[in-house]
Protein backbone atom coordinates (compact mmCIF):
# COMPACT_ATOMS: atom_id res chain seq x y z
CA UNK A 1 0.00 0.00 0.00
CA UNK A 2 1.34 3.37 -1.01
CA UNK A 3 2.00 5.46 2.00
CA UNK A 4 2.26 8.73 -0.65
CA UNK A 5 -1.21 11.32 -0.56
CA UNK A 6 -2.39 12.78 -3.50
CA UNK A 7 -4.08 16.34 -3.46
CA UNK A 8 -7.72 14.87 -3.27
CA UNK A 9 -7.13 13.17 0.26
CA UNK A 10 -5.19 16.52 1.15
CA UNK A 11 -8.44 18.50 0.02
CA UNK A 12 -10.13 15.89 2.13
CA UNK A 13 -8.18 16.29 5.25
CA UNK A 14 -8.12 20.71 5.05
CA UNK A 15 -11.71 20.06 5.15
CA UNK A 16 -12.06 17.89 7.95
CA UNK A 17 -9.86 19.92 9.61
CA UNK A 18 -11.90 22.70 8.83
CA UNK A 19 -14.66 21.21 10.40
CA UNK A 20 -12.69 20.59 13.62
CA UNK A 21 -12.96 24.64 13.62
CA UNK A 22 -16.39 24.40 13.11
CA UNK A 23 -17.33 22.56 16.25
CA UNK A 24 -15.99 25.53 18.44
CA UNK A 25 -17.05 28.09 16.33
CA UNK A 26 -20.71 26.68 14.90
CA UNK A 27 -21.07 30.22 12.87
CA UNK A 28 -17.57 29.40 10.09
CA UNK A 29 -19.44 28.90 7.12
CA UNK A 30 -18.51 25.53 5.30
CA UNK A 31 -15.04 25.89 3.10
CA UNK A 32 -16.27 25.84 -0.19
CA UNK A 33 -13.65 24.62 -2.01
CA UNK A 34 -10.48 23.04 0.18
CA UNK A 35 -8.32 22.24 -3.10
CA UNK A 36 -7.86 26.02 -3.82
CA UNK A 37 -5.37 26.24 -0.59
CA UNK A 38 -2.97 23.78 -2.22
CA UNK A 39 -0.56 25.93 -3.96
CA UNK A 40 -2.38 29.21 -3.31
CA UNK A 41 -0.48 31.67 -1.13
CA UNK A 42 -0.57 35.17 -0.30
CA UNK A 43 1.83 37.35 1.93
CA UNK A 44 -0.74 39.15 3.96
CA UNK A 45 -1.69 35.95 5.07
CA UNK A 46 1.04 33.24 5.34
CA UNK A 47 2.94 31.56 2.23
CA UNK A 48 2.93 27.93 4.12
CA UNK A 49 -0.28 25.51 4.24
CA UNK A 50 -0.25 24.92 7.83
CA UNK A 51 -3.31 24.75 10.75
CA UNK A 52 -2.30 27.92 11.76
CA UNK A 53 -2.86 29.49 8.06
CA UNK A 54 -5.96 27.67 7.99
CA UNK A 55 -7.57 29.22 11.25
CA UNK A 56 -6.66 32.34 10.21
CA UNK A 57 -8.71 31.42 6.64
CA UNK A 58 -11.00 30.72 9.46
CA UNK A 59 -11.01 34.21 11.07
CA UNK A 60 -11.97 35.56 7.62
CA UNK A 61 -14.96 33.06 7.12
CA UNK A 62 -16.35 34.25 10.43
CA UNK A 63 -15.99 37.59 9.73
CA UNK A 64 -17.65 37.37 6.11
CA UNK A 65 -20.16 35.57 7.86
CA UNK A 66 -20.92 38.31 10.38
CA UNK A 67 -20.55 40.71 7.56
CA UNK A 68 -17.75 42.58 9.16
CA UNK A 69 -14.75 43.94 7.07
CA UNK A 70 -11.85 42.79 8.28
CA UNK A 71 -9.01 43.88 5.72
CA UNK A 72 -8.30 46.67 3.75
CA UNK A 73 -5.80 47.64 1.13
CA UNK A 74 -7.34 45.03 -1.39
CA UNK A 75 -7.06 42.54 1.26
CA UNK A 76 -3.86 43.07 2.64
CA UNK A 77 -3.76 45.07 5.56
CA UNK A 78 -5.52 43.07 8.48
CA UNK A 79 -7.17 45.56 11.00
CA UNK A 80 -8.66 45.43 14.36
CA UNK A 81 -11.70 43.81 13.55
CA UNK A 82 -9.14 40.95 12.25
CA UNK A 83 -7.43 40.96 15.60
CA UNK A 84 -10.43 40.73 17.32
CA UNK A 85 -12.07 37.68 15.85
CA UNK A 86 -8.78 36.29 16.03
CA UNK A 87 -8.01 36.66 19.50
CA UNK A 88 -11.16 34.57 20.11
CA UNK A 89 -10.64 32.09 17.77
CA UNK A 90 -7.04 30.87 19.84
CA UNK A 91 -4.45 33.17 17.88
CA UNK A 92 -2.23 35.79 19.21
CA UNK A 93 -0.41 38.61 17.66
CA UNK A 94 2.30 41.13 17.94
CA UNK A 95 1.67 44.40 19.97
CA UNK A 96 2.34 46.76 17.09
CA UNK A 97 0.06 45.85 13.46
CA UNK A 98 3.00 45.71 10.89
CA UNK A 99 2.96 48.63 7.92
CA UNK A 100 1.68 46.77 5.30
CA UNK A 101 -0.44 43.93 6.54
CA UNK A 102 -1.39 45.13 9.74
CA UNK A 103 -2.71 42.09 12.24
CA UNK A 104 -1.75 39.32 9.63
CA UNK A 105 1.36 37.71 11.47
CA UNK A 106 -1.09 35.42 13.88
CA UNK A 107 -0.14 32.26 16.05
CA UNK A 108 -1.27 29.93 18.11
CA UNK A 109 -1.73 29.95 21.96
CA UNK A 110 -1.03 27.67 23.99
CA UNK A 111 -4.59 27.16 24.80
CA UNK A 112 -5.76 26.68 21.02
CA UNK A 113 -2.57 24.17 20.61
CA UNK A 114 -3.97 21.76 22.64
CA UNK A 115 -7.27 21.88 21.04
CA UNK A 116 -6.37 21.30 18.22
CA UNK A 117 -3.01 19.12 18.88
CA UNK A 118 -4.87 16.00 16.89
CA UNK A 119 -5.68 18.28 14.10
CA UNK A 120 -2.88 19.67 13.71
CA UNK A 121 -1.01 16.11 13.95
CA UNK A 122 -3.30 14.73 11.24
CA UNK A 123 -2.54 17.78 8.87
CA UNK A 124 0.91 18.04 9.05
CA UNK A 125 1.18 14.26 8.09
CA UNK A 126 -1.29 14.73 5.17
CA UNK A 127 1.04 18.38 4.04
CA UNK A 128 4.23 16.13 4.38
CA UNK A 129 2.69 12.93 2.86
CA UNK A 130 1.64 15.63 -0.28
CA UNK A 131 5.27 17.25 -0.43
CA UNK A 132 7.08 14.14 -1.04
CA UNK A 133 4.29 13.43 -3.77
CA UNK A 134 5.04 16.59 -5.34
CA UNK A 135 8.26 16.86 -4.82
CA UNK A 136 9.12 14.89 -8.19
CA UNK A 137 7.45 17.45 -10.50
CA UNK A 138 10.35 18.99 -12.92
CA UNK A 139 10.46 21.69 -15.04
CA UNK A 140 8.57 19.33 -17.51
CA UNK A 141 5.45 19.23 -14.96
CA UNK A 142 2.45 21.73 -15.68
CA UNK A 143 1.84 23.43 -12.90
CA UNK A 144 -0.90 26.11 -14.16
CA UNK A 145 -0.78 29.81 -15.32
CA UNK A 146 0.12 31.23 -11.62
CA UNK A 147 3.72 29.03 -11.28
CA UNK A 148 4.48 29.78 -15.05
CA UNK A 149 4.59 33.54 -14.57
CA UNK A 150 5.85 33.67 -11.27
CA UNK A 151 2.31 34.97 -9.31
CA UNK A 152 1.75 33.19 -6.08
CA UNK A 153 -2.05 33.32 -6.96
CA UNK A 154 -3.31 34.92 -4.20
CA UNK A 155 -3.15 38.76 -5.54
CA UNK A 156 -0.60 38.92 -8.43
CA UNK A 157 -2.59 39.96 -11.36
CA UNK A 158 -0.86 39.46 -14.56
CA UNK A 159 -1.77 40.38 -18.42
CA UNK A 160 -4.12 38.24 -19.77
CA UNK A 161 -5.53 39.01 -23.97
CA UNK A 162 -8.35 38.47 -26.06
CA UNK A 163 -8.54 38.28 -29.47
CA UNK A 164 -9.43 41.78 -30.27
CA UNK A 165 -6.47 43.08 -28.94
CA UNK A 166 -8.20 44.18 -25.33
CA UNK A 167 -6.87 43.51 -22.39
CA UNK A 168 -7.17 42.93 -18.55
CA UNK A 169 -4.80 42.69 -15.26
CA UNK A 170 -6.35 39.03 -13.33
CA UNK A 171 -4.65 37.17 -10.77
CA UNK A 172 -4.44 33.61 -12.73
CA UNK A 173 -6.30 31.60 -10.51
CA UNK A 174 -9.23 33.33 -11.11
CA UNK A 175 -8.93 33.24 -14.49
CA UNK A 176 -8.22 29.25 -14.34
CA UNK A 177 -11.73 28.64 -12.23
CA UNK A 178 -13.51 29.83 -15.74
CA UNK A 179 -13.15 31.44 -18.94
CA UNK A 180 -13.59 35.30 -18.41
CA UNK A 181 -14.94 36.30 -21.76
CA UNK A 182 -14.67 39.74 -23.94
CA UNK A 183 -17.67 42.26 -24.45
CA UNK A 184 -16.37 42.82 -27.43
CA UNK A 185 -15.25 39.97 -29.56
CA UNK A 186 -17.10 37.71 -27.43
CA UNK A 187 -14.10 35.64 -26.86
CA UNK A 188 -12.15 34.60 -23.47
CA UNK A 189 -9.34 36.53 -22.00
CA UNK A 190 -6.17 34.27 -21.99
CA UNK A 191 -2.59 34.70 -20.60
CA UNK A 192 -0.64 34.68 -23.56
CA UNK A 193 2.86 32.22 -23.70
CA UNK A 194 5.69 33.75 -22.38
CA UNK A 195 8.41 33.55 -25.31
CA UNK A 196 11.71 32.90 -24.27
CA UNK A 197 14.46 34.95 -25.32
CA UNK A 198 16.80 32.98 -27.26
Amino acid sequence: MSTTQTPPVLAAELAQAWADIQRYHPELPDLAAPESLIGESSSACGHELSFERLLHEAVHGIAAARGVRDTSRAGRYHNRRFLAIAEEMGLDHPEEPHPSSGFSLVTLTPEAKRRYRPTTERLQRALKAHTAATAGDTARSFRGPAARHGSSGGGVRVKAVCDCGRNVRVVPSVLAQAPIVCGGCEKPFRIPEVVAAS
